[in-house]
């Protein structure tokens, strides 16, 4: 008995990690929330600076959503992977075995099965973006608005690209990158750049977008309708009654539906890149090189222990 109630008591302990930081993002906007008059669209909101010798930092709204969207998703695998076992299994175990099921088949079918491996990368990838974008239902700043959280998630993709052109080798790096002729190695090099920057401005700039619509359809549908509705008796005058339903559908869309539909096509985009990356032929030749030489050493190792 005690034991289960030890039991419980971390799976509560999950759970406030999972929504604590989010509660305290919240509390945190609302206490320095200025008092701004009319339209107001800025940038991430930034609540301290850390004196460093060469460049201060600024501690933004979007890095502590970021990290509170880190918490949570940590914080929710923990709970859904808690109390696994083989017979009778949970509710939680089913959802989590369903979500590394769909993301493995989602990674070995654009990847292929040699990349299996990247199942827990795409998995972060795929829940840090959803749940960074849904963050703006709380009433919070989406980080996936910020260029440099995306940029971030970007040059973890081009540095896995790198990784994956070496893998066969540097001379076959270079005479990758050198095709077809050595002229065109610094268009190759320039081709390898633009990819981390083309998936950047993609995801942020249809997040950002849809932030900025919604807020001036929004602040639009507020002054028109105390335009049309400021003669009605008392308080009613000031309600507006025009913002009431049009942005909750308008959400749906931006902040919901977009959000989930850039967080699969960023992670999609991530996988095609870094499979694409990978020099398959090249690879299987010096694996197959490498494999005779071993066979031939150990040929003529046998064949030496026979003739002493």
């Amino acid at each position: 008995m005690t034991k289960k109630k030890k039991l419980d008591f971390v799976d509560i302990l999950c759970l406030i990690l999972a929504f604590a930081p989010y509660l305290f993002c919240m509390i945190l906007k609302i206490l320095t929330e200025p008092q701004t008059e009319g339209l107001s669209i800025t940038g991430a909101r930034i609540y301290w600076t850390v004196h460093m010798p060469i460049q201060d930092l600024p501690i933004t709204e979007s890095q502590i959503v970021s990290w509170a969207t880190i918490l949570f998703v940590f914080g929710m695998a923990l709970f859904l992977t808690r109390k696994m076992r083989v017979r009778r299994p949970t509710v939680r175990q089913h959802i989590a075995e369903l979500i590394v099921e769909k993301i493995d088949d989602l990674v070995c079918g654009n990847m292929g099965s040699r990349f299996n491996n990247y199942t827990p990368y795409i998995m972060g990838l795929l829940f840090l973006s959803v749940f960074s974008s849904l963050s703006c239902l709380l009433g919070l700043r989406s980080p996936t608005a910020d260029i440099n959280i995306i940029a971030g998630w970007s040059i973890l993709t081009f540095a896995l690209m790198i990784y994956q052109k070496f893998r066969a080798g540097g001379l076959v790096f270079c005479k990758k990158i050198s095709e077809p002729m050595v002229p065109f190695t610094p268009l190759n090099i320039i081709g390898d750049i633009a990819v981390p920057v083309a998936i950047t401005f993609r995801h942020y700039g249809n997040i950002l977008s849809g932030a900025v619509i919604t807020t001036l359809v929004g602040t639009a549908l507020s002054g028109l309708s105390h335009m049309i509705l400021h003669g009605l008796p008392g308080w009613l005058g000031y309600i507006p009654f025009l913002r009431i339903g049009i942005p909750a559908f308008m959400s749906l869309y931006f902040d919901l539906f977009s959000g989930l539909v850039q967080a699969y096509i960023f992670s999609l985009l991530t996988m095609m890149n870094v499979s694409g990356s990978f020099p398959e032929a090249e690879y299987e030749e010096k694996k197959a090189k490498k494999l005779a030489r071993r066979e031939a050493r150990i040929a003529a190792r046998e064949a030496q222990a026979h003739a002493a």
